[in-house]
């Protein structure tokens, strides 16, 4: 039976919390991202692998800088010298502003090479292996001028288009599904919002409105598998076919500071349950310190003190202090960080003083204690904007955040 590497969600050209390596001229953030994707490739050399499936978001953005696009090539071209087929499935950031223009992989097909598929369009693929043929369904990121003409739109409400948009995905999957071979392995690659996934921190790095589709629509049972990209978070969505987010392969920022990262290997055989089990990559260590010196007579001492139990070693680490307003005034940065030498980056260090009076966005947490990420999505719920144009914002104000991490 094949055995299928999944994978998705690289982000290469994340580079915030990272500074440049004087030796390879590349940010140490993304040699992390690369590390990790340099371990999925050495995996599906050395286990057998005969497919490898991306399911999307190659880059960070739309338009890859010479250099990232580079490093992407150099490790699809590893695999293709192996003889290991390639599925590259096109992901929401990695798709064109205009659909006349290239989308970021499109240049695998323009080259026409072999043994590399590019899922830029609905479609069904036929993909030998050594073990095997498999059929693979594209549904790569679908725009909503993919499915109604903007004169269709006018006069309907935001949710009455939204179910229109979900009908015609669920006839498209149909109709996909009905191109397929019974009789032979399929897997339903997809890069979309699942009704019921649980998401990540992603929500920060999102390009535009998102669609969530029912399980139900792509539980059709021609699928032996269905891989998920989109949402960073790796989680099984349903049993039956059996559904999968592979999740990203390295953290984006600290709302993934918990989450496993790595890929998912998948043995499928049509007919029966297929096996899998969850690969991690190595990630670098994010570590967020809250450290209240409040009721300390000498808070400096009792910072010095705590940081001592961490081990920061290699970790990015963002610390805050809560303290009074008097004591406010007697920390010194300088120093507190130079007790941080050991973090490969401090993405952060934050004096908290107490206040009598803090202001609160409705009922949730209060300003001084939300990521600046959430203070707006909590500012822009509670000013009753729409989905669109919170996304908008958000889309705007996290380029001024990566700046600002960068």
């Amino acid at each position: 039976m094949p055995r299928i590497l999944h994978f998705s969600d690289l982000h290469i050209g994340t580079e915030n919390y990272g500074r440049l390596n004087p030796e390879t001229g590349l940010s140490t953030r993304l040699e992390d991202f690369l590390r990790a994707f340099d371990f999925v490739v050495e995996y599906a050399l050395d286990n057998d692998v005969d497919l490898v499936l991306f399911t999307g978001d190659a880059f960070k953005n739309r338009d890859p800088s010479p250099t990232h696009q580079r490093e992407f090539a150099r490790r699809i071209r590893r695999l293709i010298e192996a003889d290991k087929p390639v599925f590259l499935l096109v992901g929401n950031h990695d798709m064109p502003n205009s659909p006349t223009r290239a989308h970021s992989l499109d240049i695998y097909d323009t080259l026409g090479l072999d043994r590399i598929y590019v899922g830029a369009k609905p479609g069904l693929h036929y993909i030998n292996t050594a073990h095997g043929s498999v059929q693979v369904v594209a549904l790569p990121w679908l725009t909503r001028s993919r499915f109604l003409a903007r004169e269709e739109t006018h006069g309907l409400s935001p949710e009455e288009i939204d179910r229109l948009i979900r009908d015609r995905l669920e006839q498209l999957v149909y109709m996909l599904a009905n191109q397929v071979n019974p009789d032979e392995p399929a897997i339903l690659a997809a890069h979309l919002t699942v009704e019921g996934a649980e998401w990540g921190a992603e929500r920060s790095v999102m390009l535009g409105s998102d669609l969530t589709i029912p399980k139900s629509v792509l539980a059709q049972e021609v699928f032996d598998y269905v891989a998920l990209g989109h949402i960073h978070k790796h989680q099984v969505v349903a049993q039956r076919p059996l559904m999968i987010y592979a999740g990203s392969i390295e953290r984006i920022d600290f709302g993934e500071r918990n989450d496993p990262k790595g890929f998912v290997v998948v043995e499928i055989e049509r007919g029966k349950p297929p096996t899998w089990h969850f690969v991690e990559t190595p990630t670098r260590r994010l570590m967020e310190i809250t450290l209240d010196v409040r009721a300390e007579p000498d808070p400096m001492l009792a910072i010095q003190s705590a940081l001592a139990t961490y081990d920061i070693a290699d970790a990015i680490v963002k610390v805050v202090v809560h303290c009074t307003p008097e004591q406010a005034s007697l920390l010194i940065e300088r120093d507190i960080r130079t007790w941080l030498k050991d973090a490969a980056y401090v993405a952060a260090l934050r004096f908290e003083a107490e206040r009598t009076n803090r202001l609160r966005l409705g009922d949730a947490a209060t300003i001084a204690d939300l990521d600046p990420r959430d203070a707006l999505r909590r500012y822009f719920e509670a000013q009753k904007y729409t989905r669109e144009e919170s996304e908008r914002l958000l889309q705007y104000a996290e380029e001024l955040f990566q700046e600002e991490e960068a």
